[in-house]
């Protein structure tokens, strides 16, 4: 099993549809009470790229990815065009988009991370596949330059420092992201005739942890 660090054809996912999954168990007391608990830290996303598919040379680019991948066994960068920024979706990076952490004087490592916030729910997320070229970072009110001041680890959305941020200062950073994913089916199923006549192909994307 491996990680491809390719995308997947952003222009089959713009028309995809999918998006965060939870997991809650949800157990009934007599006295008519629930009780609410998640064995997930963390959501997972799904997606269904056949919607995406627009002529059959869009299947054809899907079939070669899908082969290339081995089916499940390799996963790959997908683009979700409904979540993909630090910030706002009609907005431009900016490096004090996301607040990462404070530094200590010793710490240099800080992982990418992006929070979602609603009244007083707030869940941080792990960023670990940040788009290379976009990633702007911050200590305090400072910009700081890339492979002068910081380098990115493309892979695992880790930033490390050339000299650690000082006592308190707070670390930020803004940047675009794509979602480590796999195909989860093992097969395609795509009639030509039907494609034609507006019967799109299921396309299971599912994201992994990594």
């Amino acid at each position: 099993m491996a990680f491809h660090e390719i995308r997947f054809p952003a222009s089959l996912s713009f028309g995809s549809v999918g998006g965060p999954e939870r997991r809650t168990e949800i157990v009934a007391m007599v006295n008519g009470h629930e009780e609410r608990r998640t064995p997930w830290a963390h959501s997972r996303r799904r997606y269904d790229a056949g919607l995406g598919l627009r002529s059959l040379d869009d299947v054809a680019t899907l079939i070669a990815f899908f082969e290339a991948r081995a089916g499940q066994l390799h996963g790959f960068r997908w683009k979700d065009w409904a979540d993909f920024k630090s910030g706002q979706p009609n907005g431009v990076p900016h490096f004090q988009d996301q607040h990462l952490g404070y530094g200590d004087g010793r710490r240099v490592s800080f992982q990418l991370s992006k929070t979602y916030a609603s009244g007083p729910g707030r869940y941080a997320r792990p960023i670990s596949k940040p788009v290379e070229g976009t990633v702007l970072v911050g200590i305090g009110a400072d910009q700081m330059r890339e492979a002068v001041d910081f380098t990115v680890d493309h892979d695992k959305g880790v930033i490390t420092f050339a000299a650690p941020p000082g006592e308190g200062a707070a670390v930020t950073a803004g940047f675009e992201f794509d979602v480590p994913v796999r195909f989860d089916a093992d097969h395609i199923a795509v009639s030509v005739a039907s494609f034609r006549a507006g019967d799109l192909p299921q396309v299971p994307i599912i994201e992994v942890r990594l």
